[in-house]
């Protein structure tokens, strides 16, 4: 699978880049920037080589046509800041505006598109209506590169049929996801622990599946952790928990202390009478959540009996806050999983974040990116890697290469 230098010389090519720039707005205020942060260095890389960079991407989730809300013109502007000079906005994907912005372009230019997925060619279920959006696209550049870890694991025009009509490559960012997912994979070094939080336990279902005959230690949080707590018989109160997975649950119970992985839940957990800051706190054993109680956090003993069990690790994987962290009185416990991680980072084992909220809680909790070995930046994609699935806009690379 080619990097950057199998495109060749890129002095006056104009190179499309689909990058992940899908950012959490308050308005039109970026509120974390980690994921433009993230595409910097595919995007320097090629401006500084002389290329003519077209940058594509999307945000939120328009219906396939333009949405003011979902622009990505605040997105244009922190990149210009970051980058240190202008990037050009056009007001369109394949329209007037991106063709007359590519044309102005000189060497080393960088030009951001609007929201890819204001076309419905981007996100559409059949291949003819992709190919012929694919096709507008391509025929702005000369080569593709595919940097957006993020939605990889989409079989998308801009992620998989681009590449099918351009000389193609892999950006940086993506190239990096891919070589420590591989590392979580393949021969991991041991202890290897993974932690799963978030509030739905269907979305990890699959990655539990494949995990249990992977890792050594699977520690469980957030309100994924109730259907697990039902599975054992437990009062879970008036806790989030799905009814359908429940069975599922049981059965992973059961494999795991078939076949000596451990799966870790908590002993205590923080309860308020509903999901509200300002809402009545106590801490209760796990085994029996009162009935009016909701559980919206691990408890202080469980904090400590998770970091214990991350003590001795040397490979850890991390998706999923271990419960509303976005209230403090909810933020201890993925607060202390954090630095629990940060701590086996200090002592040399390779560590995980593995995207979406978990990167958005570490940040926000105060920690700094160095803290941890690698932040991705597609919980999704990483989760669907762990899976064991073929991520398209992969696949379709490797095929080229």
């Amino acid at each position: 699978m080619g990097d950057l230098a199998s495109l060749g010389d890129l002095r006056g090519k104009r190179v499309l880049v689909r990058s992940d720039l899908n950012v959490p707005l308050d308005g039109t205020t970026i509120t974390d920037d980690g994921r433009i942060r993230a595409s910097l260095p595919t995007i320097t890389a090629l401006s500084e080589a002389g290329a003519r960079v077209i940058v594509c991407a999307h945000l939120g989730r328009p219906k396939g046509a333009p949405e003011e809300r979902y622009s990505l013109a605040p997105v244009a502007a922190r990149l210009s800041e970051l980058l240190g000079h202008e990037v050009r906005f056009a007001a369109d994907t394949v329209g007037p505006s991106a063709h007359a912005s590519v044309d102005a372009m000189s060497d080393g230019d960088v030009v951001l598109l609007e929201n890819l997925r204001f076309n419905a060619g981007e996100t559409a279920k059949t291949e003819a209506e992709r190919a012929e959006f694919a096709a507008a696209l391509a025929g702005l550049a000369d080569a593709y590169v595919s940097d957006g870890f993020g939605v990889v694991h989409r079989k998308q025009a801009s992620v998989y049929d681009v590449a099918t009509l351009l000389p193609s490559a892999m950006g940086g960012l993506v190239k990096t996801e891919v070589d420590v997912l591989r590392r979580l994979t393949v021969d991991p070094e041991r202890p290897y622990v993974v932690v799963l939080g978030g509030a739905k336990v269907a979305d990890k279902l699959a990655v539990i599946d494949n995990l249990l005959g992977k890792a050594d230690r699977l520690l469980i949080g957030g309100g994924m952790l109730f259907t697990f707590l039902a599975a054992q018989g437990r009062e879970i109160g008036n806790s989030l928990f799905d009814a359908d997975s429940v069975a599922a649950c049981r059965e992973y119970l059961a494999r795991a202390s078939e076949s000596g992985v451990e799966i870790v839940l908590p002993v205590d957990i923080v309860v308020g009478a509903e999901f509200a800051a300002d809402t009545e706190v106590d801490v209760v054993e796990a085994d029996h959540i009162p009935a009016g109680a909701m559980g919206l956090d691990i408890g202080p003993r469980s904090a400590q009996l998770y970091a214990d069990k991350l003590a001795d690790a040397r490979t850890v994987f991390w998706n999923g806050p271990m419960g509303a962290f976005e209230m403090e009185p909810f933020a201890a416990g993925t607060l202390a999983l954090a630095q629990a991680l940060a701590d086996v980072t200090a002592r040399g084992a390779l560590t995980v974040v593995g995207g979406g909220d978990s990167a958005a809680a570490v940040r926000r909790l105060g920690f700094a990116d160095t803290q941890f070995g690698h932040i991705s930046t597609g919980g999704g994609a990483s989760l669907e890697y762990l899976e064991g699935k073929a991520l398209p806009g992969i696949t379709i690379l490797e095929g080229k290469s």
